[in-house]
């Protein structure tokens, strides 16, 4: 793990609220989309690729998680103008698109636990998309991150005591103290 040089949270912790940690998140949905265009297309740069992006969310269900996020920041919402399925929590077009982005595939990366990918694929959704979610569940999702990417995935008993101590008012410093430190003896 890596501090940010801008927040000084583990990158990309700071997720929406730091600039530099946003785009390390986006980045991880934008890698997905590349290998997707190279592996489909022989390139990463199609003629077309708000076509490619209304053929990948006519069918979610085909396309890894990352593939169908990056197809979606590449079409604008009708009713809100934001990038589709990222709009306010009051928009029903983007709520309605981000309720069909989970039924894309979730392949675990090689070398993680069984799991890890979901976990990755939520934590990197609600840092994307943080409308309508509650600061703790903010907070303790953008936390998070930093050690699923390192590959590691809490246990049910670790992951339940940090949902109760984040529901608890715990501080910041106290979550990122339980995950950085016991999530990685898991």
């Amino acid at each position: 793990m890596r501090r940010c040089g801008e927040c000084g949270h583990w990158e990309p912790a700071g997720a929406p609220g730091c600039a530099r940690c946003a785009g390390l998140v986006d980045e991880i949905v934008e890698e997905g989309w590349r290998a997707f265009l190279e592996r489909e297309f022989g390139t990463t740069e199609p003629l077309d690729e708000r076509l490619i992006a209304e053929m990948v969310v006519d069918e979610p269900g085909k396309h890894p998680w990352r593939v169908v996020d990056a197809a979606y920041d590449r079409l604008t919402c009708a009713e809100c103008g934001a990038r589709l399925s990222r709009g306010p929590a009051a928009c029903a077009a983007c709520n309605l698109a981000n309720g069909f982005r989970y039924s894309a595939i979730e392949i675990d990366r090689p070398g993680v636990p069984p799991g890890n990918e979901h976990a990755l694929r939520v934590n990197v959704s609600v840092a994307r998309r943080p409308y309508g979610i509650s600061e703790s569940e903010v907070l303790l999702r953008r936390l998070s991150l930093p050690v699923l990417l390192e590959g590691l995935l809490p246990t049910r008993a670790q992951a339940q005591a940090t949902k109760a101590m984040a529901s608890k008012a715990a501080t910041e410093a106290e979550l990122a103290t339980l995950i950085y430190g016991e999530w990685s003896r898991a």
